[in-house]
């Protein structure tokens, strides 16, 4: 039984770090109440307009107090509730500026920032009309200060400009080898309902590159007009730096502020010395008594999906990779870059890593451009205009997708494989986690899950593993699987007797000294905190995010066992679907308080729902249907239905959605893919192009344990599984396809050139690669596994288009050969069908642009796969047959294979 809604904003998840978290912010806390008044509140507010945004300084700091769009119900971007308790030294407020200097003589940088003790600034006038508010910082800073700095708001045409003036006042040159502007938007959940959260709070998202770079600051729930931050003349987004040092406490329901940084030579040297950068960091050298301004612009785009018009209208220049900026070697990509210059010269680095070619101009006036991945890693594209302006873009190129899929699949089979008969916890056999920096299983941990097999953390590596056997089958490693199957999580992971029978552990590992043999345990790990689990805790059945795991392992076997000959051979097929159906079942019963948020991977039970019916096993459907409406409908009472352990979370959001339009509740489907599309970008960059909002998983499932926005966690490929879903519903809208694409191949963008896959990417420009363990990788292949498809596409601007394949146009024919890993799913966008294989796979398929007739040429057969099995979906309706072939008992198509390719015709 569903239970009735709590106020999410207090769960934390199994203790979520709860004490150190406390710890942290109690200490945070007394800081802020010691530095309390200092940014002047009780001098006044001053109110100022412009065309398109109203906005109140703090009168004595001259920072920004409200950021509002005009109007009568103007939203406001500032956390201005927040200002009384971040009424203080140290709290960075928007208007604020840091920087490192040294002169010519000093080899040390010094820092400087006007946040750090707070004086009443000097407000002067101007003859300029559009200054708005001007003041002299110098009582910021101490007296030994080079530099004089001037901070002016301006009205520029219907917008808002902050502009700082500097100069070098002394008799020597100044080098600024740092110099950047905290972006404080009111992006703090904390203390906040869902509802208010979705109301008042925005994310923001940048894109990091150089004159051309911008931040999108978007409202939770997704509606407009959004926030756009863009350079001034010459102040290049070239980083993105996280203010830790701002005293705002850091948690779960708040990942910190950030700062857009012009300048970083001075961090690249120092912190960042360990790291490549997104871009060279730079610096300015100021002769003595010369000036230097910098600049931001505030302006606003209608909606989300007009962020580009926007920049468009502000003369900005756009760029839309297809099918994004991951790119598989043997994909041939494509750039379309909108300005209003020519491209004077085009740079990559490493050198040859990109392939990049002028091919046309559209005739909506797009420059569009061949890319092509030729070296694996990270690359950047870097685009110098005639006017001067500096363009970077950010590529991640990988190898083909069948090659890292089997890469991946043979690291996991080998590197993690887990067979120890002595094993105390009854882990064995597995596919246990691992660290890749240490390079060893981890067999022991003071996150008892990790080592576990459970939970997210736990059970990330085994899922990877099943759900590679979808993708693409192996005979020898499925037959280890099995095993573990039958062995390892069956009377192991779950309960397969008694009164919890069906019921997923906690872990299998557990901190119990007192009943083990001497030596058991490391002393080298710190085993005193709450997530060091005791064996009673390990072995409870209340937490519903293991179930999803458990289902889809049994799901992806009877998949495998249902649709290929010979793959699996221990148990039956019905055998695995029924274990599903009562996992799925177990999660509302055993587990029933989590189980009334949305799950990571929550989408496996709608899939065994389908296969239920396919079968003929009404009465399991009926009950499985029953009980996942009752939570459907509990989501449908709720106006923002995204938490979890987490007060927010954004991987609930796939399984609302999923269910919200599987039970025909439009209204909550449409709230759910707003709300993803505030936290899930489409930007000119691999790490943040698709990547859904996480920044606390690095605590429970990575080496590396922070609060930081993570690169391409689990979220984006099973946020991607809503966004692809919606798409094929609205396939005119390519911006649900660029985002969903994007966030699809994310995920397995981090997977290495051994096959290694991580819990995330970290973000913070001192690290800027990959966490050491596996974590929770697991969770975003199954998003992968289930939602890996080739879309073809015929675009209003931009023409002809492939999504996972390489497309060639002839005569009348749009033949596209596919490169995705599965090779099992194609939408053709013009025809509005969705052809998916259960069995088989496809080379390539034909679209007539006049006839409408669809040619698709499948694979030879294999020892295992004799038979394809075609399903074809017309989302207008549209019903085909397909040549001479008979459908079977569930639906499919059934096509004997040849030993050469065959081609069909629907």
């Amino acid at each position: 039984m569903i239970k009735p809604r709590i106020n999410r904003m207090l769960l934390i998840a199994q203790g979520v770090a709860l004490f150190s978290l406390l710890a942290i912010g109690c200490s945070q806390a007394k800081k802020e109440k010691e530095k309390a008044g200092t940014l002047g509140l009780k001098d006044g507010f001053l109110e100022y307009t412009t065309p398109t945004i109203n906005f109140e300084l703090v009168k004595s700091s001259q920072t920004i107090s409200e950021l509002k769009s005009a109007g009568a119900e103007g939203f406001d971007f500032t956390p201005h509730d927040r200002l009384k308790s971040r009424n203080g030294d140290g709290f960075y407020h928007l208007g604020d500026i840091t920087l490192r200097v040294k002169s010519d003589s000093s080899a040390t940088w010094n820092t400087y920032s006007s946040a750090s003790r707070r004086k009443p600034v000097e407000a002067f006038t101007t003859s300029d009309k559009n200054i708005l508010a001007a003041a002299d910082l110098k009582k910021s800073f101490p007296a030994d200060f080079p530099l004089t700095v001037d901070r002016l708001w301006e009205k520029k045409g219907d917008h808002l400009l902050l502009r700082f003036d500097l100069k070098n006042k002394t008799d020597r040159a100044i080098e600024i080898g740092a110099l950047g502007l905290p972006m404080i938007f009111n992006n703090d959940l904390t203390k906040k309902t869902l509802e208010q959260a979705h109301a008042e709070n925005v994310f923001y998202d940048p894109y990091i590159g150089e004159d051309a770079g911008y931040l999108q600051v978007t409202r939770l729930n997704g509606k407009g007009p959004v926030l756009l931050v863009l350079p001034w003349k010459k102040s290049p987004f070239e980083a993105y730096r996280p203010l830790l040092d701002d005293p705002t406490p850091r948690g779960t329901t708040f990942e910190g502020f950030y700062e857009w940084t012009i300048h970083s030579k001075a961090y690249a040297e120092k912190e960042w010395k360990n790291a490549k950068q997104w871009n060279h960091p730079t610096s300015k050298v100021l002769k003595p008594g010369e000036s230097y301004s910098v600049g931001v612009e505030f302006v606003l785009a209608k909606s989300i999906e007009h962020i580009e018009d926007a920049l468009q209208h502000y003369q900005r220049p756009v760029a839309v990779g297809i099918p994004g900026y991951v790119i598989p070697e043997d994909v041939k990509a494509e750039l379309f870059l909108k300005a209003n210059a020519k491209v004077q010269e085009i740079n990559v680095e490493p050198a040859n890593a990109l392939e990049v070619r002028y091919v046309s101009t559209t005739y909506a006036g797009w420059k569009k451009y061949s890319v092509q991945g030729r070296k694996w890693g990270r690359a950047r594209l870097t685009l110098t205009y005639d006017n001067g302006t500096r363009q970077t873009i950010n590529y991640k190129v990988i190898q083909p997708e069948s090659e890292l899929v089997a890469n991946n699949g043979h690291f996991l089979m080998t590197k993690q494989w887990y067979e120890n008969k002595d094993d105390l916890f009854g882990r064995s056999p597995s596919v246990i986690s691992y660290d890749n920096e240490a390079h060893h299983q981890v067999t022991q941990n003071s996150r008892a899950w990790i080592a576990g097999l459970s939970d997210e953390g736990g059970a990330g590596s085994w899922l990877n593993a099943i759900m590679k056997q979808l993708v693409e089958p192996d005979p020898q490693q499925i037959a280890r699987l099995e095993n573990f199957v039958d062995h390892t999580i069956w009377g192991g992971i779950q309960y397969s007797q008694e009164k919890h029978k069906y019921g997923v552990r906690k872990s299998m590992f557990y901190y119990q000294p007192d009943s083990t043999p001497a030596g058991t345990y490391s002393d080298t790990i710190n085993y005193t905190t709450w997530a060091a689990w005791p064996k009673k805790e390990a072995e409870s059945v209340g937490r519903s995010y293991n179930y999803p795991h458990v289902t889809a392992a049994y799901w992806g076997m009877y998949r495998l066992a249902r649709n290929y000959q010979g793959l699996v051979t221990q148990r039956s097929w019905n055998w695995y679907l029924e274990h599903a159906f009562h996992t799925a079942m177990a999660m509302v019963e055993q587990a029933p308080y989590y189980a009334q948020f949305g799950q990571m991977e929550g989408t496996v039970f709608l899939l065994v729902l389908h296969d239920l019916k396919a079968e003929g096993m009404m009465s399991e459907a009926g009950e499985l249907e029953k009980v996942m409406k009752a939570r459907a409908v509990h989501w449908d009472s709720l106006q923002y239905p995204f938490g979890s352990e987490m007060p927010w979370d954004s991987t609930g959001q796939e399984e609302v959605y999923m269910w919200s339009s599987y039970f025909g509740f439009t209204k909550k489907a449409v709230v759910t893919i707003d709300a993803i599309l505030a936290y899930m970008p489409t930007i000119p960059h691999w790490a943040y192009n698709g990547n859904a909002r996480r920044y606390w998983d690095f605590l429970y499932a990575g080496k590396l344990q922070r609060i930081e926005r993570m690169i391409h966690h689990y979220g984006s490929e099973l946020n991607a599984i809503p966004v692809l879903h919606e798409y094929r519903k609205e396939p005119d809208n390519l911006y649900l396809l660029r985002v969903g694409y994007g966030g699809l191949m994310g995920g397995i963008s981090n997977i290495t050139q051994e096959g290694f896959a991580p819990c995330a990417f970290h973000s913070y420009p001192s690290t800027l690669k990959n966490d050491g363990l596996s974590g929770d990788y697991g969770s975003g292949f199954f998003g992968y596994a289930v939602n890996t498809g080739t879309y073809i596409v015929n675009d209003q601007k931009f023409g002809w288009l492939a999504f996972g394949g390489n497309l060639e146009k002839k005569d009348d024919w749009i033949t596209t050969e596919i490169t995705t890993a599965a090779k099992s799913r194609i939408f053709i966008a013009p025809a509005k069908l969705w052809l998916t294989l259960d069995a088989g796979t496809f080379r390539s398929v034909s679209y007539n642009v006049k006839t409408g007739t669809v040619k698709a040429e499948l694979d030879a057969a294999n020892g295992f796969t004799p038979k394809a099995f075609l399903r074809v979906e017309g989302s207008n309706g549209e019903r085909r047959n397909v040549g001479r072939f008979n459908k079977n008992s569930r639906g499919a198509y059934v096509i004997p294979l040849k030993n050469n390719p065959l081609e069909i015709s629907l």
